[in-house]
């Protein structure tokens, strides 16, 4: 994953803003099932039908325009240390990213954080017209990998989603910023303690 793993994210504290006291789990489900949420980030639908559809959905009392002025800047950027990490993995295993993303987000990252273009693999979202946490995408990603599923090492900051990766049968952990991918990497011996 990017979100919460390589790239910092500020989404979630806004969201929270928006709709009250709910926990950042509570979110992140409610996000994942959202149905406007998945229709964007499936690449089904343009920015601006998912704003006006999200802002009714959630009932927020913000514009469409003003949620999306505020989601367009929630990835803030790679964490400090994310390329010297991906370059150091990327000298004993392939590395690749898949996430829930959307082309206004992945066109904006893309073209200011070079780090981006380091994956030897690359699975996003609204390429693939599949989400996490369903199944389908973890397919769609093992059906292109040479490898079995329980070489697959994949990292994700939403339990949801890494508890639906390890129940596919990828060896999945649930991790938050480059200091425990750096961890659970030297644990499994890819990096040197």
């Amino acid at each position: 994953d990017l979100g919460g793993v390589l790239i910092e994210l500020g989404g979630v504290a806004a969201l929270q803003e928006m709709v009250g006291d709910i926990s950042d789990e509570q979110v992140w489900h409610r996000w994942l099932a959202s149905p406007w949420v998945r229709r964007f980030e499936r690449g089904g639908c343009s920015a601006d039908e998912f704003s006006a559809g999200f802002v009714s959905e959630w009932e927020l009392d913000v514009s469409p325009e003003q949620f999306l002025e505020i989601f367009r800047d929630w990835p803030i950027g790679p964490y400090p240390g994310t390329t010297e990490l991906l370059v150091e993995t990327q000298r004993s295993v392939p590395i690749g990213c898949l996430s829930n993303t959307n082309s206004m987000h992945w066109d904006h990252q893309t073209s200011q954080w070079p780090a981006l273009g380091l994956f030897d693999f690359r699975f996003l979202s609204f390429e693939l017209g599949l989400v996490k946490p369903d199944t389908a995408i973890f397919q769609a990603v093992a059906d292109q990998l040479s490898v079995s599923r329980d070489r697959v090492l994949y990292f994700d900051d939403v339990k949801l989603n890494s508890d639906a990766a390890r129940s596919f049968g990828f060896r999945s952990e649930q991790v938050r910023g480059i200091d425990e991918v750096r961890t659970v990497l030297r644990d499994v011996g890819i990096l040197s303690p």
